[in-house]
């Protein structure tokens, strides 16, 4: 046990080298990524367990004052700009896959290793966990005005049920997660809550494996389209989370504003694969696939900027 704990206290050094080799594998190995891919669910609940066991019960609950504030910022992140975003490209005539991708990628709520990504970039994981269980808990309502603004993606109700599902996951995970810190690892530091930091970088090295299936092939198909879309997913993603946290700076306490910023940036469209019919997420795959780049990458690219920000 003790070789274990050290090994993945380890492991948490080279954190982020381990998040970039896996999406190398899924690039390179795409038979690999497809059987990863049919294991998502079960991932998710790993990852959900193992933040919810480093942040604690006290901490992930914060401060009931702050729970207004935040509705008002999810309201933001999830109906305000997916709309903003629908009524925009439908001004500039923009059609296709990439702006149906971004309102949906904007509808979501942020992913399930958004506390780890925080952690990562330095800041504090549990605003983030706290933001990701309230998304999730809002998104069956949040999704109904953007699908009612853009049809094409069908019935919320799709998504409703798989939103319920993955909230499900959520409150088993954390769940048992806060009980087993509660009764048994009141204190949590030291090398095993690197090793818990360790696990956790492992299991989204794993899970992104999953979510790279479109990108290898397409990578030798028509690498000059997948540039394309690389350049707006960047733009997208790393412009989101600079965007954020510097409007953050003047609206929510120093604590949150890293975990809001990593949260209005990365989101969760694999909820949406598993909701939505395959003929509206089919051509979604390859940005979904080059999504995982940037949102991988954050701690790389933009972690001096978040602490650099959290130190002024």
């Amino acid at each position: 046990m003790k070789t274990m704990i050290a090994a993945f206290a380890w492991l948490s050094d080279w954190a982020r080298i381990v998040l970039v080799i896996g999406l190398l594998v899924g690039i390179a190995l795409p038979d690999v990524a497809e059987f990863v891919r049919g294991h998502i669910a079960e991932l998710l609940v790993l990852l959900l367990f193992f933040a919810a066991l480093r942040i604690g019960p006290k901490a992930a609950l914060g401060r009931v004052e702050r729970f207004g504030p935040l509705f008002c910022l999810i309201l933001f992140y999830q109906v305000a700009m997916p709309i903003a975003a629908i009524l925009a490209f439908a001004a500039w005539g923009w059609q296709g896959m990439v702006p149906s991708a971004i309102i949906l990628m904007l509808a979501a709520a942020p992913i399930s290793g958004s506390p780890n990504l925080t952690v990562m970039v330095g800041g504090d994981p549990a605003p983030s966990l706290r933001l990701l269980v309230l998304t999730t808990s809002l998104l069956p309502i949040t999704v109904v005005p953007v699908f009612y603004f853009s049809p094409l993606f069908g019935s919320p109700d799709q998504v409703f049920h798989a939103a319920l599902r993955l909230l499900g996951i959520i409150a088993l995970s954390c769940t048992v997660a806060f009980t087993i810190r509660h009764f048994f690892m009141k204190e949590l530091e030291g090398e095993r809550l690197k090793a818990v930091d360790g696990v956790s970088a492992f299991l989204m090295a794993v899970l992104v494996v999953g979510l790279m299936s479109a990108f290898g092939p397409m990578l030798f198909t028509q690498p000059w389209v997948l540039a394309g879309v690389m350049g707006v997913t960047f733009s997208v993603n790393i412009g989101l989370q600079m965007v954020a946290r510097s409007v953050l700076t003047k609206w929510s306490e120093p604590g949150e504003r890293t975990a809001y910023a990593v949260g209005a940036g990365n989101r969760n469209m694999a909820l949406f694969l598993a909701a939505l019919p395959a003929s509206v997420t089919d051509p979604l795959l390859v940005y979904v696939a080059c999504y995982q780049i940037p949102m991988y990458l954050t701690p790389y690219i933009l972690g001096r900027f978040y602490r650099w920000l959290d130190s002024k």
